[in-house]
């Protein structure tokens, strides 16, 4: 039986993942004359920047300023997520959720300032019954411990949330302690070779969530 819903932030409550990666590729473009591959940006997707930053020095070497190429990102990507809204579905996911008397958690390798800045903007943080961010665990995801934190506060057993994540590391953090995973991919994420997951859809409004619950009550 389903009691609680545990979401992701970045890439599928707000596609902050797709202009990461447009940030970031202009700056690099515009810098270094440097192509940045989307298949290695992606691997970074949903946990941390220790895979991201290292690639970046190897490919461009000393000429790389870390601090620079964030700095120069960040602002680009204030301006290009300045005026996005929620990703399709979400509201009435949320709205659902509640509606039903369902826990609802936030699970995000984001901190809490981060997070918590976002939601308010979007009118989204009173959804949440707790927002566990990367300030309160050891490890980010791939590692669990951010889902683990989740079910902790929502007195929860695996088997009783149900998981809405849009990157591989994400559902490879949920499938470690096998809660059910519904992919959600956005476009940085589409072509991530997702597997074993319970349902994937292009958006929340493909199915609502009452069907995708039901899914797994049955």
């Amino acid at each position: 039986m389903i009691k609680g819903v545990i979401f992701d932030f970045d890439g599928l409550i707000l596609d902050t993942e797709t202009a990461w990666y447009h940030a970031f590729k202009k700056v690099l473009q515009s810098q270094f004359q440097f192509e940045l591959p989307l298949e290695e940006f992606v691997k970074s997707v949903g946990s941390d920047d220790k895979q991201f930053y290292p690639y970046l020095q190897k490919e461009l070497g000393n000429q790389l300023n870390i601090e620079d190429i964030q700095y120069q990102a960040a602002a680009l990507h204030t301006q290009f997520i300045r005026n996005e809204k929620a990703r399709e579905g979400v509201v009435e996911y949320l709205r659902d959720a509640k509606d039903a008397g369902l826990g609802v958690a936030l699970a995000t390798s984001s901190d809490t300032s981060w997070a918590t800045s976002h939601l308010k903007h979007l009118n989204l943080l009173s959804y949440f019954d707790y927002v566990v961010t990367k300030d309160m665990v050891d490890r980010v995801k791939p590692a669990p411990d951010l889902f683990l934190k989740a079910l902790e506060k929502l007195e929860l057993e695996s088997h009783e949330a149900i998981v809405f994540e849009d990157s591989l590391n994400g559902l490879i953090a949920a499938q470690e302690i096998n809660i059910p995973t519904v992919i959600v991919p956005n476009p940085v994420t589409a072509s991530l070779p997702f597997e074993n997951y319970h349902l994937k859809l292009n958006s929340m409004m493909d199915m609502p969530l009452q069907e995708v619950i039901h899914s797994l009550n049955k």
